[in-house]
């Protein structure tokens, strides 16, 4: 079960990272909407190797180790990434000010993952995975973030639309998406937390 279409598809989510990452160092004038758009199509490949596994009947535990394992890279690389460069002022704060926003969305985003990771694990460990499986409200949590972040790597306009402004706003709504998921997922697993 390696080489079925999904695991494919989410090999190839993981090696768009390092070309994410040229792309975004990249000195041409294209190189940061190549980027965005090479990280958008990465996350439209998370969406089409869930329906496809399900649709080919090609799930497989590598498969679903590796799927959300890739989601969390290339959206840890894509606010790391984001970290690296200048910000633009928007909304009235300055760049330090957009700095400190895109940091602490990134430390929500990314310590959220983590801290879900582990309880998903623990979980599984006590035979209660179900009660932690992805709900609808992380589905558009991450969708939130893949949009939201493809614009801010995108960076330019677009049809006179402020993309890299456009791309924050709902890169922190994925944050709070983040947070309120989170949350979801403790209540759900809180019995199982304290009878143990």
């Amino acid at each position: 079960m390696l080489w079925t279409i999904p695991n494919i598809l989410t090999w190839i989510r993981i090696a768009a990272i390092p070309l994410i990452i040229v792309l975004f160092y990249a000195p041409y004038h294209w190189a940061d909407p190549a980027a965005g758009v090479l990280f958008a199509a990465a996350g439209i490949t998370d969406s089409l190797d869930g329906y496809l596994a399900r649709r080919l009947n090609q799930t497989s535990r590598l498969g679903a180790f590796l799927d959300p394992v890739a989601d969390k890279l290339v959206v840890a690389v894509a606010l790391v990434l984001l970290l690296s460069k200048d910000l633009p002022p928007l909304f009235g704060l300055s760049p330090d000010d957009m700095r400190m926003l895109v940091a602490l969305t990134a430390i929500v985003i990314i310590g959220r993952e983590i801290a879900i990771s582990a309880l998903r694990e623990w979980m599984a460990e006590m035979g209660q995975r179900r009660k932690v499986a992805v709900s609808i409200l992380g589905k558009y949590k991450t969708i939130l973030q893949i949009i939201g972040l493809s614009m801010m790597l995108y960076r330019w306009e677009l049809l006179g639309l402020p993309i890299f402004a456009i791309g924050t706003v709902l890169t922190v709504l994925a944050a709070l998406l983040t947070l309120i998921s989170m949350l979801s997922y403790l209540k759900a697993a809180w019995p199982e937390l304290v009878r143990r």
